[in-house]
């Protein structure tokens, strides 16, 4: 554990962006009149809550835009992986087709017919495809944005849902001009691209539209980056950090970012551990809840692309063995977790010297001071701390064994 403890207790004193002020004040209200033992049935809630927490997720476009391949990249997969969309099919569904997310089955992207592809009128499209559904929505197209996709976008603004044009295949586009001229300027391009389909849409009425341009297979240029991050900042804070959570481990940004939203959980952990569940483990300064301990550090896992699924996903496409991604992380957490691992590693050990002074800066977010030294508190806090450090720091590991292997 880095940092004064003037700056970890700013670090803990962030309001947590998952509650809203009526949840902090009922927390604060509740631990000042009952303590840690009233406060932790609320946090249990919403600790449920954040898992259960569903993002659905519509992409649209005509047959042929590359709406499979998109879901399969926002998704970590690969067309031939277990569970992909399936690409290059004639499109004969009327039906939004829903694809779970591997690691975070909440998180769906719904695949939509394009609402020029259909057998319907525009309104009964809009009334079929049950728009109000949908946390937000991807407009794909590969060469032309038309008056329906221009249509459908003000039925989407009009339920107040936000939605995103995205120009797809750039890649080909421009390795196809590029092969016609003689000197070739790809920024120049690219804009003029992007004038053209903002054109389109203003004469179809949407005034100043955005629109990304992307390749799904080549996720980390062109438009692809920006997409990500102007898809999250759109979302209210707690579908927020469910995408951030549910996106593929692209570049270290991306991992840091999880590493952030996973961390305003461990103060809500570290609260439920205290109490019933705690035992005396040997080799800890305190009591524990293991079995909290445990299915916190399985989640980082899951949600930094750790787990065996994602990882034996990774290997396949780089074309290493799941042993040597292992390898090159050196990391026990890859390994099954148990307590013997948790010990091994001194994982919290730094709070068997922290004097009860330092351990009153550690505050539970709009409660204040929670426990003293050595409490299950601390204890757990900074075991889970360490833990989620040294998962970032594996997953930044991996991401680089696997773009060396490209």
């Amino acid at each position: 554990m880095g940092g004064s403890s003037s700056s970890q207790q700013a670090d803990q004193s962030e309001t947590p962006t998952y509650f809203t002020q009526e949840e902090l004040s009922k927390l604060k209200s509740e631990f000042e009149t009952g303590g840690v033992e009233k406060i932790k049935p609320l946090l249990e809630k919403k600790v449920k809550e954040l898992d259960n927490t569903e993002l659905n997720i519509a992409v649209t476009g005509d047959s042929g835009a590359g709406k499979s391949t998109f879901i399969n990249a926002m998704r970590g997969l690969r067309k031939q992986d277990e569970g992909a969309a399936a690409v290059g099919t004639t499109e004969t569904t009327m039906e939004p087709t829903g694809y779970p997310h591997p690691n975070l089955p909440n998180v769906r992207y719904w695949d939509l017919p394009g609402i020029g592809s259909t057998r319907f009128t525009a309104g009964s499209y809009l009334k079929k495809m049950q728009l109000k559904k949908y946390d937000f929505f991807i407009i794909v197209a590969v060469n032309r944005f038309t008056e329906n996709d221009a249509k459908l976008a003000k039925e989407i603004k009009r339920l107040g849902k936000e939605f995103y044009f995205v120009r797809s295949k750039i890649d080909a586009d421009l390795d196809s001009m590029r092969q016609q001229q003689t000197t070739f300027d790809e920024d120049a391009e690219m804009e003029k691209i992007r004038s053209d389909c903002v054109s389109q849409l203003g004469k179809a009425g949407i005034p100043d539209p955005t629109v990304f341009l992307i390749s799904s297979f080549k996720k980390n240029m062109y438009d692809f980056p920006h997409l990500i991050k102007s898809l999250g900042a759109g979302l209210p804070n707690v579908k927020e950090s469910v995408f951030v959570l549910a996106l593929p481990n692209l570049s270290v940004e991306i991992i840091r970012k999880k590493g952030e939203v996973l961390k305003k959980r461990i103060w809500m952990w570290a609260i439920i551990s205290g109490g019933v569940g705690a035992i005396p483990v040997p080799g800890l300064s305190a009591a524990c809840d293991m079995g909290i301990l445990i299915a916190a550090v399985i989640d980082f896992r899951k949600c930094l692309c750790l787990n065996d699924a994602a990882l034996r996903r990774l290997a396949e496409k780089t074309s290493k063995s799941v042993e040597e991604l292992k390898a090159a992380a050196q990391s026990s957490l890859l390994e099954e977790i148990t307590a013997q691992v948790i010990v091994r590693l001194r994982l919290g050990a730094v709070a068997v010297t922290v004097s009860a002074i330092e351990a009153a800066l550690y505050v539970a977010p709009g409660v204040g001071s929670v426990f003293g030294a050595g409490s299950s508190f601390l204890m757990t806090y900074m075991i889970l701390n360490d833990a989620l450090k040294l998962l970032m720091e594996t997953a930044e590991k991996v991401l680089a064994v696997a773009k060396g292997a490209h």
